[in-house]
């Protein structure tokens, strides 16, 4: 994972603890006071979403006490591998992007942060500029040509 992806988890587990949690706990204590637990749909919809935020909280716990940190500005090298920013081509449109191969916990497609466990993540590591790489799709299988990389 990179420093930004585990600052982001790390930021989102505190609003968890300092913030939602309470939050729910005041809400479970207010929906009580309206009587009858059985038929009270704040106290069913308060505990369903303290449930929700625990078991975030165990998995972000989780994931930044054994996640490894990876400095991408320190990798070289000619062949791509995670933490790359990658300008492709796609051959059947001439579009060009930009992806940084990321761990799977900080993906986001719309910040163009593509997990290294995706189809295309994993057709292009170990490629080199020049290469040209075949990834399966729902309307049938994509190629693209690696245009550049860098380790930002």
């Amino acid at each position: 994972m990179t420093a930004p992806g585990l600052l982001k988890l790390e930021e989102e587990l505190r609003f968890l603890k300092s913030s939602e949690r309470p939050a729910v706990i005041r809400a479970i204590a207010e929906a009580r006071t309206h009587g009858d637990l059985s038929e009270n749909a704040e106290y069913h919809a308060a505990r369903e979403r303290q449930s929700f935020i625990e078991g975030r909280i165990a998995e972000l716990e989780e994931i930044t006490s054994s996640v490894e940190v990876i400095d991408p500005s320190t990798l070289t090298g000619e062949h791509i591998k995670f933490g790359a920013h990658v300008r492709l081509m796609d051959e059947e449109t001439d579009k060009e992007s930009t992806y940084q191969l990321v761990g799977v916990h900080e993906a986001d497609i719309k910040s163009a942060r593509l997990s290294i466990s995706s189809p295309l993540a994993k057709s292009l590591i170990g490629k080199k500029v020049g290469d040209t790489v075949s990834v399966p799709a729902p309307g049938g299988d994509r190629s693209y040509e690696i245009l550049s990389f860098k380790f930002v």
